[in-house]
């Protein structure tokens, strides 16, 4: 039986109801749907808060979502199988170029919060944090429209949360939009600082892509026909730091854990989860794996992430981070074979995600006078994976052609520079680059 909200009503013998629109979702995906869109349905049993979540780069994803009522099933799956969940919360989905639906979202007084999954490239800002104004990313530049447009119509506030792996992402999005709205005038820019709350977070959950395996599994095991299953692991994570001036669900009945100080658990989040993920998707493939179970218990590669860690752990002091549990925990996700995260999916945009992940750590342990020779293995292994492929998917793409280009004595420094100009001119730290590129035979 097709999986649409009329089809389940009449399983569940229940009336077909769809929550009220309150939340707009920027960048729907798979990460979304496990994640906020998961958290909400668990905790919105009034179905106060329904999502219209907007696709980013493809129309693919809304028109699947659409044609199902929003409804789709989420595959939680560990080591002794698989358990299926129908997630609601998604009231509408659509096309994320239709600027008419998403003004009209964002402007709705109902709408309280706004999310984004738009990934670290698809908000566009220099070393500063700045965004350029005259031609800005085009996620951005919608919602700086749409929110002009809210204040126009109701002058309402309004949480803007950023859910990508950025740190100080609600401080870096707060700057963006300053930078955007300075454009609208001073009545505007006044409005956003003092009715726009930006919503610091730190997220976590693996969502590997969805194969047709999965749909073929999905349907023998539920009997629904869903085209837009999410596959994920039993784990998730969500910590979040900021106002809410229109309410919020209760998220933190699902799990999700709000904070006065979120900067500690982005860093421990971002070095040791998404850092050693890094690491894996280029060291791993170089080393002929295609998932992360399989590079993990590769004992070069564990070596090498059970090395990285010992260097941000030097920069992950509270206790109540418990790190060595963290890192037990990470360790046995990155071991779960079942879920096959593909290495090739991380290493997108690899040169934004290293300027977080990896060259702070690098920089700490320069600044307390160690060689930070775990961190220069990473950003060699992601210089021999761009050398060894030359043409990657990365925001950076044409920054990374530049430094491939010329010189050959000089790429990989370039290369270097893309991810972190002070890093690509300390010679002690380039030493070591050239060093471990030499033992990975580039």
């Amino acid at each position: 039986m097709r999986l649409n909200r009329a089809n389940l009503a009449t399983m569940n013998h229940v009336e077909a109801k769809r929550a009220e629109e309150r939340i707009v979702h920027i960048g729907l995906g798979a990460f979304h749907r496990a994640h906020q869109a998961w958290y909400t349905s668990n905790v919105d049993s009034e179905q106060n808060w329904g999502i219209v979540a907007f696709t980013g780069r493809s129309i693919d994803a809304a028109q699947k979502l659409a044609a199902q009522d929003g409804l789709f099933t989420l595959v939680t799956r560990d080591s002794n199988g698989d358990s299926y969940q129908i997630i609601d919360s998604i009231v509408r989905a659509e096309d994320g170029n239709n600027t008419e639906a998403f003004v009209d979202a964002i402007t709705n007084s109902k709408t309280a919060i706004v999310t984004l999954t738009i990934t670290e490239a698809g908000y566009g800002m220099d070393a500063a944090g700045h965004v350029d104004s005259a031609n800005p990313p085009a996620a951005l530049h919608r919602l700086a429209v749409a929110l002009e447009t809210r204040r126009r119509a109701n002058g309402l506030g309004i949480a803007i949360v950023s859910c990508d792996n950025m740190p100080s992402n609600a401080a870096l999005l707060k700057i963006a939009m300053g930078d955007l709205f300075a454009s609208f005038g001073e009545e505007s820019s006044d409005w956003l600082d003092e009715k726009v709350s930006f919503v610091s977070t730190t997220i976590d959950r693996i969502t590997p892509k969805t194969t047709d395996e999965d749909l073929a599994l999905v349907t023998k095991a539920t009997g629904w026909e869903d085209s837009s299953p999410v596959v994920t692991e039993p784990f998730s994570d969500w910590v979040l730091q900021g106002e809410f001036p229109l309410g919020r669900p209760q998220w933190e009945l699902a799990g999700a854990k709000f904070v006065d100080d979120i900067e500690p658990f982005e860093n421990r989040k971002l070095w040791l989860l998404n850092g050693a993920h890094s690491l894996l998707a280029y060291l791993g493939q170089l080393l002929g794996h295609e998932t992360v179970a399989q590079s993990i218990n590769d004992p070069v590669c564990r070596r090498s992430v059970e090395g990285f860690w010992n260097e941000a752990q030097n920069h992950l002091e509270q206790e109540s981070l418990e790190i060595p549990k963290y890192r037990t925990a990470l360790l046995e996700r990155f071991e779960n074979s079942r879920i096959a995260h593909r290495l090739a999916q991380i290493a997108i945009d690899g040169a934004t995600k290293l300027r977080v992940r990896i060259a702070p750590v690098a920089k700490a342990e320069l600044a307390n006078k160690r060689d930070a020779s775990a961190c220069a293995l990473v950003i060699a292994a992601w210089v021999a994976y761009v050398i060894k492929n030359e043409k990657v998917q990365d925001s950076q793409n044409e920054e990374i052609s530049r430094a491939l280009q010329g010189d050959k004595s000089a790429v990989v420094q370039r290369l270097v520079s893309v991810i972190d100009v002070q890093l690509a001119n300390n010679s002690s730290f380039m030493k070591l680059v050239v060093d471990q590129l030499q033992t990975l035979e580039i």
